[in-house]
């Protein structure tokens, strides 16, 4: 008899700790906005002159590399936040204090109808040397995020962060990183759609 509880206590506990890992359905959709939203980034950049991609339409605009930069820093910097909330222990309890979709979020995020002044951690300071220096620092943190995605067994939805619009989980700090690299791309296409960008 105590082996058949001890038995049904074990798989009790291998359902639980399998109904906190991340779905097939969200780790395909966080893998996609991942890669999706490189691809765009590298895309816009491709074939950019010197000259193109330092242009600044005016002293307060960011320039193509200055935003690369800027996405570069932020890779390391955003995923410290997914890291920080990893540390946590896991509480289910706090699950609706999470008041934002993860469509919602990503939406939010990627608009640009708002302008949100950066903090100066974020700020692009020619850290990578040149364009292609930040190119490199992206991808290769994007690529080992993307792996992570695929393969984690963490329970990434029981754990949280706090920001000034409200708590997210981990899934969704790592889907607001894809966000915010979309986000500045699209800053970039401000750029080079700008009247007086170089035709080469």
């Amino acid at each position: 008899m105590k082996k058949l509880v001890l038995l049904f206590a074990v798989t009790a506990l291998s359902f639980a700790a399998a109904d906190t890992q991340l779905t097939a359905d969200e780790r395909k959709m966080a893998v996609e906005k991942l890669t999706q939203t490189q691809d765009h980034m590298l895309k816009v950049m491709k074939g950019l002159s010197p000259a193109q991609l330092n242009y600044k339409p005016d002293a307060s605009t960011w320039s193509v590399a200055e935003c690369a930069e800027h996405i570069a820093i932020s890779e390391s910097l955003i995923w410290g936040m997914v890291d920080g909330a990893l540390k946590q222990p896991a509480d289910a309890s706090k699950r609706g204090d999470v008041k934002m979709k993860d469509d919602q979020l990503f939406n939010m995020i990627t608009d640009r109808s708002s302008k949100i002044k950066t903090q100066e951690p974020f700020e692009p300071k020619n850290k990578f040397a040149s364009a292609e220096g930040s190119i490199k620092e992206f991808k290769e943190k994007r690529a080992a995020h993307i792996d992570y995605v695929k393969t984690t067994k963490d329970d990434l939805r029981d754990r949280y962060a706090t920001l000034k619009f409200g708590t997210i989980d981990a899934y969704q700090a790592i889907l607001f990183m894809a966000g915010h690299t979309e986000r500045h791309v699209k800053q970039m296409e401000e750029v080079v759609a700008s009247a007086g960008f170089p035709k080469k």
